[in-house]
Parts: C-alpha cells; structure tokens; sequence
C-alpha cells in the first residue's frame, strides 16, 4: 500500500461506516439549518430595533422585540441541542458497532493471527483509535455540511440587502477551505505517525513493567527508566507537531476572516457616510449596513466550527488505517473440503492437508492424521517442523491451503475445543474468575473438584479468601507449575470434548514438570479425545499415538 492510497483507503473505510447512523446524520444537518435560520432572524431583529431607535423617530416595540428575541434564542438552543444529540448518536452507535467487529476480528484472528500485536496494541486499539472515530460521526460530518449550506444561506441574505458587500464575503471564502486542506494534509500524516507511536509507546511500557522483577535483579532499572523516558519525550515531540498543525490551520483560519470582516466593516461605514457611491452603496441603509455587518462574522462562523472540528477527521483518518488493516483480516475457519470418510463423532480427521505461511515454502503438505474418540495424540518433530502450525489448524485458528479438517464431526474452528498454548493464559483477578472465564455456569463445588483432580486443593485452602483469592496477570502468585495445573483445571471445567496442548511443559524445570504431568494424566483419564505438541519423553509416555513431523508422515 502507497503513502497516497492509504488516506484514500481510510477515507472509504470511514464512509462505509457512516452509511448505517445516515439518518441521525441527517438530523444534525437539519437542526444545525435550523438554528443558522434562527441566528438571522434574531440578527434582523436586532438591527431592525436600533435603525427604528436611532434613526426612524418612531417608538420601537419593546415588548413584541424583546419576544421576538427570546423565541429566536430559544429556538437556537433547541436545535444546538437537538444537532448535538443526534452526532453524539451517531459518534456512539459507530463506536459500539466498530468495538463489535473488533471483537470479531480478534475471535477470528485467533492466537496465531495477534502473535504479532501485544496486548497494549490491542488496549489502544479498543480505547483510543475507536475513540477517536466518535469526533468524525459526531461532530465533523454534520459541520462538513453545514460550512457550506450556513454560509450559502447568509450570503444569499447578505446579497438580498448588498451584493457588494456579499462579495467582499464570497472573495475570502475559497481561499479559506483552501489553506484548510493544505493544513489538513499535514495533519492526517502526523495523526496516523501519532497512533502507531502510541501502540509502540504502551507496548514497551508493558514491556518493562512486566520484566521489573528481572531489571531489579540484573541492576538495568536506570536503563530501562531512561529507555522509556526516550520512547516518551519522543511521543511528546509528535504531540507538540500536531498541536502546531492545529495552530497554524486555526490561524490562516482567522486572517482571512478577519480581513473579510474588516472590508465589509469599512465599507458600510464608508457607505453609511455617503463617501461611496458605487453600486448600491447610495441606498444603504442603517438597517441594511447592520445587518449585513452583523451578519459578517456568522458567514465565517461554521467555517471556524469546521477548523476546530478538523482535527477529528485528522484524527479518525489515523485510527482508520489502523482499524481498518485489523479488520481487513480475513475471517478465520476451515478452508477444507468435505471428508467423504467418515469420523468418530468426537474424534479427529485430518486429510492431505498442505500449510504454507506467506513468502515460505510449505510447513507440510498432503499431511494424513486421524485420532478415534477419546484418544491421546502426541505430535513430536523438532523445532520448527510444525507441531504448533498443526495445533493452530486443528484449533481453527489457521487456514490450510489444501485438504480437509474435521474436529468431532465439524470442520476445524466450528466446534468448541480446549485449548492451552505454552504460556497458560490467567487475567488479573480472583481464582473463581480464571476459572469461570470458560466455564461460566461452574458452580463452586464443581471448581473445588477440578482444583482437587490436578492436585491444586491444598493451595486453595491454604489462602483465606478460598476462590476469591487475588490472581495477578498471567497467574501472578502462583509457581509455574501451579499456573499450568489451574489452566488444566479449567480445561476439564469445560464441555469441549477435544483439548489441544501447546507445549505443555515448555520452560519448567523437573520438579515442576512431574507437577504438571501428573496434572494432565488426569485430565487424560476423563476420556476426552486430546493432541498434545511436544518433545518431552515423560509426555510421549501418555500417547496412544505419536505422530512425528519430518519423519516421513506425509510432512515436508
């Protein structure tokens, strides 16, 4: 993708979600007409009063004016209120649908599909580039139009009581969204720099509080304080130049106005004071120059709105080329065909199945693979021979380029299946809410079983709080051995009748490693049909099948 397509490819992923919040859109355009109608009419009102006191000799109504004021004021009010309700709308509904087809995109993405995006990458995609879209919806959108039918309705007035003065306005304005889209030019650069330092920014924030406890024992907190101080002063620097892009398109903004304003300033006066005779100077009127000169500052007025609000659309074109890469990933599943064979209802089929990652040569190819119902698989090979490319299709997680997968009578990613990968994923919480996130119907005496089968019971009850003892991320309190045996636990928790292992004792010492063995030898025991990636004889020893990679099994 070229620097040039991509604001381009933004722009339409921007409109496409616009199309479903048209209406409360619309809405805002209409109430926002409706409040510039208003704004005139209090404007005429008022000029109509001070010609009628100072000039006319005749007794002004005080009351039928100060009425007529009130109902216009009202009436702006409304419609302000009404155009901010219907963007605020429209902003929530796109935020909320766009979170929805994130979580999407995750779900399929699967663990394979985010090995490349921590999960501060992931935090600042939830949090600001969605919220960064709600400025777009909410307010830019409905003031994109409202810039130029606001102004064509004041102009049209202004011309009705002097068109030369209704030309000093209509010279100035091209020139404005003109420098505005220069301006503009350089904000979506920086805005799309500003988002992707951010993601790199919290990343290796997270990065270095994870590993404190290994900084502090190394003697490196100084470094890694002063890496992260870098990493910041270097986002402070990106901040300050968007702030001086929005500065600079503020105040050409501003000049051009505020020349225009003072033209049209000097030639009612001038006018008013018979020192111009030109076109219909000569009939100017106190009514006619007020007006036209009060309504000077209001042609510019959505156009100083639309400056302000510029830096949402800068903003939301930034998060767009992010969100929408993410969401441009193809939905996850099986690209199999359909296996005539038939398979055990719980069991595995795999048939002449080829995986290539793009830009490599194939994993393997014409792959065969079969597991009867409640057996135990263990896949060996050595690294890098695609134990845990096969783990990830059998999970549904990755599409093969050819053959076929069924997974208990479906096709790979269609049915429900446990699945640990080599570091067991625990979140910041209590016992119960690692345990529950799989299973959210367990009940506690369903948990302490679990907890009892892997040998956790007395953990438990050695803390105070029983399951709502405090957890930090990935099982923080608990031993290796201790974080795997309560990830098993919630595997049998689960009613998924196939359990995929990733590894499973990766990175354990011996001690540790008996642990969780005999943490898994009864999960086996419950019957369930397994797979377990590994080359670890103590795991091999539990296998009703070994299934080696690169050793002549169909593989490359």
């Amino acid at each position: 993708m070229t620097a040039t397509t991509e604001p381009r490819l933004a722009r339409q992923w921007l409109t496409r979600w616009a199309a479903p919040v048209r209406a409360a859109l619309v809405l805002a355009v209409v109430a926002g007409v409706v409040q510039a109608l208003a704004l005139i009419a209090q404007l005429g009102v008022m000029a109509w009063f001070v010609d009628r006191l100072i000039l006319s000799g005749a007794s002004p109504a005080f009351g039928l004016t100060a009425a007529a004021l009130m109902l216009a004021v009202a009436v702006r009010a409304g419609a302000q209120w009404l155009q901010d309700r219907a963007g605020l709308v429209a902003g929530d509904r796109v935020r909320s649908r766009v979170r929805q087809a994130l979580l999407g995109a995750w779900e399929a993405a699967g663990p394979v599909g985010l090995a490349g995006s921590d999960s501060a990458r992931l935090a600042s995609e939830w949090t600001e580039q969605v919220d960064a879209l709600e400025g777009y919806y909410a307010r830019f959108l409905p003031q994109m139009v409202l810039a130029v039918v606001v102004p064509a309705l004041i102009l049209l007035v202004v011309a009705w009581l002097d068109w030369l003065a209704a030309l000093f306005l209509l010279a100035a304005a091209p020139l404005i969204p003109l420098f505005m889209a220069l301006v503009g030019m350089g904000a979506e650069r920086v805005n799309r720099q500003h988002y992707e330092s951010l993601a790199r920014l919290s990343g290796h924030f997270l990065d270095r509080l994870r590993g404190l406890t290994t900084l502090q024992l190394f003697g490196q907190t100084r470094a890694a304080v002063a890496d992260v101080a870098r990493a910041t002063d270097d986002y402070r620097q990106l901040n300050m130049a968007t702030l001086r892009v929005a500065f600079l398109s503020s105040a050409v903004l501003e000049f051009f106005a505020s020349v225009a304003i003072a033209a049209v300033a000097m030639y009612v006066g001038f006018g008013l004071l018979e020192m111009i005779t030109f076109g219909p100077a000569s009939q100017m009127t106190l009514f006619s120059g007020l007006f036209a000169l009060l309504l000077a500052p209001e042609f510019f007025q959505p156009l100083r709105l639309l400056s302000q609000y510029y830096h949402d659309r800068a903003a939301a074109l930034g998060a767009a080329a992010h969100l929408g890469a993410r969401l441009s990933v193809p939905v996850a599943g099986s690209g199999a065909a359909d296996i005539t064979t038939p398979c055990d209802r719980d069991g595995i089929r795999v048939a002449d199945l080829a995986v290539a990652w793009p830009g490599r040569a194939p994993v393997f190819r014409g792959l065969q693979l079969q597991v009867p119902a409640g057996q135990t698989l263990v896949v060996t090979g050595p690294s890098g021979s695609g134990k845990s490319t096969l783990m990830a299709v059998l999970a549904g997680f990755l599409v093969p380029q050819e053959g076929a997968v069924r997974v208990a009578g479906q096709p790979a990613g269609c049915v429900q299946v446990g699945w640990m990968g080599q570091r067991p994923w625990l979140v910041h919480g209590s016992w119960r809410d690692n345990l529950q996130a799989m299973a959210p119907e367990a009940d506690d005496e369903a948990m302490h079983r679990v907890l009892e089968e892997v040998g956790l019971g007395t953990v438990l009850s050695a803390r105070p709080e029983g399951l709502d003892a405090p957890l930090g991320e990935e099982g923080l309190g608990l031993s290796g051995g201790q974080a795997r045996r309560l990830a098993f636990a919630r595997l049998l928790l689960m009613p998924a009748p196939v359990l995929l292992l990733d590894e499973p004792t990766a990175g354990l010492d011996a001690a540790t490693e008996a642990e969780v063995i005999a943490a898994l030898r009864r999960v086996l025991a419950a019957g369930r049909t397994c797979v377990i990636a590994t080359h670890q004889p103590a795991i091999m020893a539990l296998a009703d099948q070994v299934f080696t990679l690169g050793g002549g099994n169909g593989d490359e």
